[in-house]
């Protein structure tokens, strides 16, 4: 009996519509990740291998379940020796270090709950994080001066932040993680199941951007684990036995959909590549010389991987692919699937949801679309008049849950009732994302309700970016908006209205845009920039990015009409 039988009524269907209608999950009263899952396969198949990891430097290794565990069983004991214990906050830095996995383990085993973040965080950033979280602890690894932002954090937060521990080695101030976990016990005692935590509690934290203020907390009960099986085994179709490639940090949450939970159940063992920096070549050897099975990679690394002599790579071993983050191009879709004979499969989710919707494996992709919806939740789409969308009308994507949390959708936003309930109430949680459906049931997705900009799989929220743009010394007002892009998906665009005594120059566009790589994230800096005399608002002085965004649209519009104009005249002449 494989374990993933423990956890669904059915392995396997014969037609989507056999899985909508008939698949169901088992969730456990007290399920716990580490426990159900980790714990159960060293104990019965200790040989299993969970992780195969690389990097660009020759490094390789191979961890089994049983290595897991103890490794997870080290870290649990040195972070309760720190003081670290169950309901304290752990931030998790780590990019595609190999101890992310352990970490994540341990946090479970102790109920500690989980932040996983990317390593492109500034100060001011990490400053808004520990404060919005009260977390105790961080591990972290060391990566663009990564460590002095968060000791310049710690610093300007009090004594809020207590354990920090070092992956990269010792360091004045930090826990050096080898040192300390070989001084810890390999052994952890398990609490009785009834003692342990209940299935609904919160286990994981991302900090996910909006179209308004600061970053909110997104929170995820144990039982979230448990619906990742619809990701990994029946959208991203991992086997039992096989190598899965989900490229994503593991800051992202698209690491926690592709890398952990649902493949882990599913049989699958993980692949991991911690590149220094992204290189389409290298990830192509790395997928043939690891023999990796299936893979899942935003829009983005495709647009890239097309751009290869894809002849010169064997990838006959993948058997299916899959995608998610942003929109995929139908011509990526068809070149690939020329150069490759894989059809991309795409799926659609959020921060806040697993897979709501993707291309099933008993569906034929339809390039472009995101899929048909995912058994157990109610997608319904609203129009415009709060009432359900028709066939071939555009809607909201809203999940009809009732009083009830659906297993898979967040608990809420963290110490943040208004903002959860502008997006779950009335029965509904509201997407913020626009998608049409045609005859046969697919969903094409439309664009976002919000202003959020989705830039090569990245999230960046415009009120982050525009208050880093503000704090230079020639900014007024500034609008950051989203534009196309034919390799990233987006790029930030940043309209500005400057103060007197500066003028819109190619020098102080460069000097602003550096300006703000050095004070967030770096790619959330604006790599278009218009400088205006005044910015569109409303009667009650808010920013209409929708007006900017139009104007561009008409420029282009404009613009392409014209250079018609022209070519049709020189056809003529």
């Amino acid at each position: 009996m494989s374990l993933l039988s423990h956890f669904v009524n059915r392995e396997e269907f014969s037609s989507y519509q056999d899985f909508f209608q008939n698949f169901k999950l088992i969730v456990p009263e007290h399920f716990n990740f580490a426990y159900d899952v980790v714990d159960r396969y060293a104990e019965e198949e200790p040989d299993r291998v969970a992780l195969v990891w690389c990097n660009d430097h020759d490094e390789e290794l191979v961890i089994t379940f049983k290595e897991m565990a103890k490794m997870a069983n080290r870290l649990a004991n040195l972070m309760v020796k720190e003081g670290i214990g169950k309901g304290d906050y752990v931030m998790l830095v780590m990019k595609g270090r190999y101890e992310f996995w352990p970490a994540m383990i341990a946090c479970h085993k102790i109920g500690a709950i989980a932040i996983p973040a990317t390593h492109m965080l500034k100060q001011h950033d990490l400053v808004y994080r520990i404060e919005k979280s009260q977390m105790k602890g961080i591990l972290a690894v060391e990566s663009a001066s990564l460590l002095d932002e968060i000791d310049a954090a710690q610093a300007a937060t009090g004594d809020t932040l207590k354990v920090k521990i070092c992956i990269s080695g010792p360091r004045d101030g930090w826990l050096d993680y080898r040192s300390e976990v070989e001084k810890c016990s390999d052994e952890w005692v398990a609490p009785p199941r009834e003692e342990r935590n209940a299935s609904g509690d919160p286990m994981l934290v991302y900090f996910t951007s909006g179209t308004s203020g600061m970053p909110k907390m997104v929170s995820h009960a144990y039982d979230m684990a448990l619906g990742y099986i619809l990701v990994a085994k029946y959208w991203q179709c991992v086997e039992d036995g096989g190598l899965h490639y989900t490229a994503a940090d593991t800051g992202w949450a698209k690491c926690i959909w592709g890398k952990l939970y649902g493949q882990w159940i599913a049989g699958t063992r993980i692949f991991v590549y911690d590149y220094d920096k992204f290189d389409a070549e290298k990830m192509l050897e790395k997928l043939v010389s690891h023999k990796v099975t299936t893979f899942c990679a935003p829009p983005t690394v495709y647009r890239f991987l097309i751009r290869q002599d894809l002849s010169r790579f064997d990838l006959s071993g993948i058997r299916y692919a899959a995608t998610a983050g942003e929109p995929l191009n139908p011509e990526v879709y068809y070149q690939f699937f020329h150069k490759t004979g894989l059809r991309i499969r795409e799926g659609f989710g959020q921060t806040e949801t697993i897979a709501i919707a993707a291309n099933w494996p008993w569906d034929e992709p339809e390039p472009g679309s995101i899929g048909r919806p995912r058994p157990g939740m109610d997608l319904e789409r609203i129009g415009s008049d709060t009432q359900p969308a028709e066939s071939g009308e555009e809607g909201e994507m809203c999940l009809h849950t009732g009083d009830a949390r659906l297993v898979g959708l967040f608990m809420g936003y963290h110490n943040a009732e208004e903002q959860t309930a502008s997006r779950w109430h009335d029965g509904y949680y509201h997407a913020g994302d626009m998608a049409w459906k045609d005859e046969d049931g697919y969903l094409w997705f439309v664009g976002r309700a919000d202003d959020v900009i989705k830039t090569s799989g990245y999230r960046v929220g415009p009120f982050e970016v525009e208050s880093a743009v503000m704090e230079h010394p020639s900014v007024l007002e500034c609008a950051i908006t989203g534009v196309p892009d034919p390799t990233r998906g987006q790029v930030v665009k940043a309209t500005i209205v400057l103060n007197k005594g500066y003028e819109p120059s190619e020098e102080l566009m460069k000097e602003i845009q550096e300006f703000v790589k050095h004070n967030t994230a770096p790619y959330k800096y604006p790599r278009v920039i218009e400088f205006v005399d005044s910015l569109p608002k409303t009667v009650s002085g808010k920013i209409r990015r929708q007006e900017i965004r139009e104007q561009q649209q008409k420029l282009w519009a404009d613009a392409a009409a014209q250079e018609a104009a022209f070519q049709a005249s020189q056809k003529k002449n």
